[in-house]
């Protein structure tokens, strides 16, 4: 259990800093409903994104691809992307170097 607070971060939308390092962290994100929305947004920082549960429409660019449970993937530093729920789940995304912004 993470000893970090769970921040709304939009509607049905939550985010847990699970771990943190100056060179990486992990959080978590739950997705409490069905069309709740990971604004689309970018960052300097690369992006690994693992789907622990759900169904989620990720936009990465100008490509769409919908992802379930045990999918992964990477997302390049300062590539526009975000997320639809499908179904409700929890994304758990890796970043490098850690988000300061999330602390």
């Amino acid at each position: 259990m993470s000893d970090f607070p769970i921040v709304s971060t939009g509607e049905s939308v939550s985010r847990q800093v699970l771990s943190d390092h100056p060179d990486m962290m992990v959080v978590a994100f739950r997705f409490g409903a069905k069309g709740a929305v990971g604004a689309l947004h970018h960052h300097p920082h690369v992006q690994s994104t693992y789907v622990e549960s759900g169904r989620f429409r990720f936009t990465l660019g100008d490509e769409q691809r919908e992802v379930g449970p045990g999918d992964s993937f990477v997302i390049p530093s300062e590539l526009q992307h975000g997320c639809v729920c499908l179904e409700p789940g929890t994304l758990v995304d890796c970043f490098t170097p850690r988000r300061d912004d999330f602390l």
